[in-house]
């Protein structure tokens, strides 16, 4: 998939450093508490070597300009997995661009392709900008038939 002279493609451990150096700049962009890029790579190298991740990468040309991470796992409710975009991010001159349009609905295919139905996103309150651009494409945070918003709650397992 093409658009704006960006390709949306699938990405492989071979990808490992690019996606590593964009989740990087992502992490350090909002001022997050971030792995090195090398633990980064080593990590992208191995969950993307099975089938329950599955990473997007865009680019133009030789220049990565985004990528989506999502993972899958087996669900209950559904015969099908259940996906959580557990990351996106377009550097930050080429936003606006419909780079995140693209990359969220060449996501949205390749989950249908797996008969995956369901698609989590877990965005801060205050991202208004964030939800908007999820909601403008389906996504919301109150279920069907419900009135009442859906939360996610993090916490830790002891092990950091």
């Amino acid at each position: 998939m093409i658009v704006g002279g960006d390709e949306v493609r699938r990405a492989g451990p071979s990808d490992a450093a690019t996606l590593a150096r964009l989740l990087h700049e992502f992490n350090a962009e909002f001022d997050t508490v971030t792995d090195s890029e090398a633990v980064l790579e080593n990590r992208f190298a191995r969950i993307l070597t099975g089938d329950s991740v599955l990473a997007l990468l865009s680019c133009d040309g030789p220049e990565a300009t985004g990528f989506a991470l999502i993972t899958l796992r087996p669900a209950i409710w559904f015969d099908g997995p259940v996906a959580t975009l557990d990351e996106l991010y377009i550097v930050p001159e080429r936003r606006g661009r419909g780079i995140g349009t693209a990359l969220l609905t060449r996501a949205c295919a390749l989950l249908r392709e797996r008969g995956c139905p369901e698609m989590h996103i877990n965005v801060d309150e205050v991202d208004v900008d964030t939800r908007r651009f999820y909601e403008r494409h389906g996504f919301a945070n109150i279920e069907p038939g419900v009135d009442y918003r859906m939360l996610c709650y993090v916490g830790s397992t002891g092990l950091r």
